[in-house]
Parts: C-alpha cells; sequence; structure tokens
C-alpha cells in the first residue's frame, strides 16, 4: 500500500490540467463501443461522479493526467443535486455526444440497473468508486468498501477503548459502498462494547447533514463517536459537533480527505479518517477505458474488480499525507 502510495508522489509533478472540459460542437451521435474521437484518431470517455465533493477535484486529476499521458479526451461530469436522475441524464446527453466508455459513480444501483445495461449496451460502461455488481458493467475500478468499512470499524476501536454507543452518517444507504461499508464496520464491533444507534441519511443535503449531527447530540447525550461514510460527512460533522459547542466531548470518525476533515484530523477534533485514492480511481478508469477502446481486454481481471488500497490517516501522520496529497494534486 505504502510502495502503491508512493509511486503515485512520482507522478505528482507530472500532473497538469490538459485532457479534459468542454465537449464539441462537432461531436457525433450514435457512436458505439469503438474509438469514439472528438478529432481524429483521439479517443473519447467520460468519467461521472455521484455527487459534487471536493473528493471528486482528487479524482479529477487523475483523469488529467492520464488523458496527458495517453492523449485522449476526458469529459469529467458532475451531478450537481447528486440525483440517480441526473446521472441518467448525464450518461444519454454523453452517449448522444460521442464517447466510447464511461465510467459512473451510481447514486442507487439496484434502481439504476436498467439505465446501466442500455449504456453498457452502447458504450463501454466500467463503475468507479460505488459498483453496480447486478449490471452489465465491464469492471470496477475503486475501494474494497467492505475493507474499508473494517477499517473504519478498527479506528473506532482505538477511539473508544472502553466501547460506547455511535451514530453513522451519510447520503443514502442505496449505494453499494455505504452499504458495504457499514457491514464491514457492523462485523468488527461484532462482540464489543461498541453499540451503533442507527444511521442518519441525507441524500447529499449539506444542511441536513449537519442538521443530523445537531440532532443526535440533543437526542442522544450520551454518543461517544460520531462515524461519517462518506466524504463529505466528515465536515458536516465536524461544523455540528462545533456548533453544538460539544469539540473534545465526542470522537469523530470520517471517511476520505477534504480539507476540512484534514484540517480536524491535524487540530485533533477528528480521531482519524479512511481515505480512499481517488486519484487513481481517475487515473486508473481512464487508462481502462482507452484500452476497451482498442479492443484490450488484458487488464480487467477475473473478478471484474481492480481494487485500490485505503490509507488510515490520524494526527500521528496526517502532515506527511496532506503534503503528498497537495503535491499530487497539484495544491500549493
Amino acid at each position: 500500500m505504502v510502495r502503491q502510495f508512493l509511486v503515485l508522489c512520482v507522478l505528482a509533478a507530472l500532473i497538469s490540467g490538459c485532457g479534459s472540459g468542454g465537449v464539441p460542437s462537432d461531436a457525433s451521435p450514435g457512436v458505439g463501443k469503438e474509438a469514439a474521437a472528438g478529432s481524429p484518431g483521439k479517443v473519447r470517455v467520460a468519467f461521472v461522479t455521484n455527487n459534487a465533493s471536493d473528493f471528486w477535484k482528487i479524482a479529477e486529476a487523475g483523469t488529467k493526467k492520464a488523458a496527458e499521458e495517453l492523449g485522449c479526451e476526458v469529459l469529467f461530469r458532475i451531478p450537481s443535486k447528486g440525483t440517480a436522475e441526473e446521472q441518467q441524464s448525464i450518461v444519454q446527453d454523453l452517449i448522444v455526444t460521442g464517447v466510447s466508455g464511461i465510467a459512473i459513480s451510481p447514486k442507487d444501483p439496484q434502481n439504476q440497473t436498467e439505465m446501466l445495461n442500455e449504456a453498457a449496451a452502447k458504450v463501454n460502461l466500467i463503475t468507479q468508486d460505488s459498483d453496480a455488481p447486478e449490471s452489465n458493467r465491464i469492471c470496477y475500478i475503486g475501494t474494497n468498501n467492505y475493507d474499508a468499512g473494517r477499517a473504519a470499524g478498527e479506528l473506532i476501536k482505538k477511539a473508544l477503548p472502553e466501547g460506547g454507543r455511535i451514530m453513522l452518517f451519510v447520503g443514502t444507504l442505496d449505494a453499494q459502498n455505504a452499504q458495504d461499508r457499514k457491514r464491514g464496520i457492523e462485523d468488527v464491533l461484532k462482540g464489543t462494547n461498541i453499540e451503533i444507534i442507527g444511521v442518519r441519511t441525507d441524500e447529499t443535503d449539506r444542511s441536513k447533514a449537519i442538521a443530523n449531527v445537531q440532532d443526535t447530540l440533543v437526542t442522544y447525550p450520551d454518543v461517544a463517536c460520531l462515524v461519517g461514510l462518506w466524504s463529505y460527512n466528515g465536515p458536516a460533522i465536524l461544523n455540528g459537533v462545533r456548533d453544538s459547542r460539544k469539540l473534545g466531548q465526542v470522537k469523530i470518525v470520517c471517511f476520505d480527505e477534504e480539507e476540512e476533515t484534514l484540517q480536524g484530523v491535524k487540530d485533533g477534533h477528528i480521531f482519524g479518517t479512511i481515505v480512499q485514492q481517488p486519484f487513481e480511481f481517475g487515473y486508473e478508469s481512464v487508462r481502462l477505458l482507452v484500452d476497451l477502446a482498442k479492443g484490450d481486454k488484458s487488464r480487467i481481471p477475473p473478478n471484474k474488480a481492480i481494487y485500490i488500497d485505503v490509507l488510515t490517516v490520524t494526527r500521528e501522520n496526517v502532515d506527511e499525507f496532506w503534503t503528498r496529497l497537495k503535491q499530487l494534486t497539484g495544491r500549493t
């Protein structure tokens, strides 16, 4: 895992902003799975997120790096409201625009199966970040979210060595990654003195996410730890606890590497966060889609899943991690 992360850091100095952008006016509709192109010989692929979180800025840097190396074009699309309906509209537009492949993080995979299968019949479709295993997607690229949940469970145990009650927070439990992370946490905490009170969902509404935290602190004054499963949940929990004037009175464990989350870890307000490697999500998704556009399926493993390791970031290693992250994304 460490070796993989260090390799990524070597790439940091080479990152540039090319390869992603708007839709050319000469795009041809009705392009199938062959190498669609905005200009002769140039493969065009797309990357679709499931919300507008800062998490995806890191993934976008990865897509740009791959586009630079491979000479392809990447259309990076973000559903501003984070709904399945928006994703469907985006996918349909991308197919009409003319892409050879799409990498998508399905918001509601079970109810999006028909839409995903329709897309898979027209373009090379892979999933990233959150899987849709019942669909006809070619491959999944991203975190093994069950293992990530287990890592979060271990972090919770360290935060609460004497046990206690915890509440989970997430946008929706419809997403496969949320379900898998929850199951991983539950399995690790079995047989301990740590009790999961329940799960509060917010449908990616940041204001509701903060309100959920504040309500939990009032309803369950003895809650010992608040756990955020999606990237923006960390900052939402931190703000909710701060607004309730309970910083230092309740532990916080969360996912991903939003700047506010990392600052919270650095300040000691967040016990720790399980970080994925979204840069790799973007980079590897584009690489695979370009391979598929050329008819090369050799990188697809038998289980049709390419897993990217997670890292556990606490106050002890947050400075080192944050420095490397800034290098990787070209931030200062």
